[in-house]
C-alpha cells in the first residue's frame, strides 16, 4: 500500500523538463531597440519564463492576430489601431497601459545635395520620391500624413510618396538614397547607423505620439500578459526607454 502511494506521488510530479508556455509579445518595429532589454528584465522576475518577441507594423500585427496568430500582448499601438482592436474584440480594454512617447522627424540621405531643410522643401521639383509607412497599418505613416496636412501640402506631395510596409523599410530606402526623404520616429533615426541619414526637421502632429500596450483577448495567459503590460511602466522598462530617447507616457 505504502509503495503504491509513493508511486502515485511520483507520477503526479510534473516532468523535470516541463517549461512554462512562452509569453508572446507583438510590438511596433519602432520599439525594436528597446524590447529585448525590457523582455530580459521581465524574464528575470519570472525564472524559467521565455518572452518571445514579434516585431512588425502594428496594424499588420493586429490583422495577423485576428487570423489566429498567437499573441499575449500587443505593444506600441496608436489610438487608431487600439480602436480597431477593441472593436474587433482582439484586445482587452481593462488590461492596457500608456508607456512611452515619441516624435516624428523628416530624414534625408546623409549625402543628399538637394536643399531640403524643412517639410515645405519636399514640394520642390527636384524631390521625386518620399518614403512613408503604409497608412493602413503603420502609425508613423498616419502621423506623417497629419504633419503634411497641417501644412496643406498633401496635394503637391501625394504623387511623390512611396508607400512601404514598415518604418525600417522607410529607413532603408532613405539610407540607400532610393528616396530623397522619409518620415520616421526620432528614436528610429537616432538608432540608425552613423553616416547613413540626417534629421532635417522635427515635425508637429495634431495627435500626440504615444504608445499603448494591451493584453490580447485570445491570450491563454491573461494574468501574465497583464503583468507584462504593467511592466512597461515599471522602472526597468522606463529606464531603457529613456536611454533610447523615448519620452514619458
Amino acid at each position: 500500500m505504502r509503495r503504491r502511494c509513493l508511486l502515485a506521488g511520483v507520477l503526479m510530479l510534473p516532468p523535470a523538463w516541463a517549461q512554462p508556455a512562452p509569453l508572446r509579445v507583438a510590438f511596433d518595429s519602432s520599439l525594436a531597440a528597446a524590447m529585448p532589454a525590457v523582455a530580459r528584465s521581465f524574464e528575470a522576475r519570472h525564472p524559467g519564463l521565455r518572452v518571445v518577441l514579434w516585431p512588425g507594423a502594428v496594424g499588420q500585427l493586429l490583422d495577423e492576430i485576428a487570423r489566429g496568430q498567437p499573441a499575449d500582448v500587443l505593444a506600441g499601438s496608436d489610438a487608431e489601431t487600439v480602436a480597431t482592436g477593441l472593436q474587433r474584440r482582439l484586445l482587452l480594454p481593462q488590461l492596457r497601459s500608456d508607456f512611452a512617447a515619441n516624435r516624428l522627424v523628416l530624414v534625408v540621405p546623409a549625402g543628399l545635395q538637394l536643399p531640403v531643410q524643412r517639410l515645405a522643401d519636399l514640394a520642390r521639383p527636384e524631390v521625386q520620391r518620399i518614403a512613408i509607412g503604409r497608412l493602413a497599418t503603420v502609425p508613423a505613416g498616419r502621423y506623417a500624413r497629419e504633419a503634411i496636412n497641417a501644412q496643406r501640402l498633401w496635394p503637391s506631395l501625394q504623387r511623390k510618396l512611396l508607400t512601404v510596409d514598415d518604418e525600417p523599410a522607410v529607413l532603408a530606402r532613405v539610407a540607400a538614397a532610393e528616396c530623397e526623404a522619409g518620415f520616421v520616429y526620432a528614436t528610429s533615426a537616432a538608432a540608425a547607423p552613423a553616416g547613413q541619414l540626417r534629421v532635417v526637421e522635427t515635425l508637429a502632429t495634431a495627435t500626440p505620439i504615444r504608445y499603448q500596450a494591451h493584453a490580447c483577448a485570445a491570450s491563454q495567459q491573461a494574468a501574465l500578459a497583464a503583468e507584462f503590460v504593467a511592466h512597461l511602466r515599471g522602472e526597468a522598462a522606463q529606464a531603457e526607454f529613456r536611454r533610447l530617447g523615448f519620452g514619458p507616457p
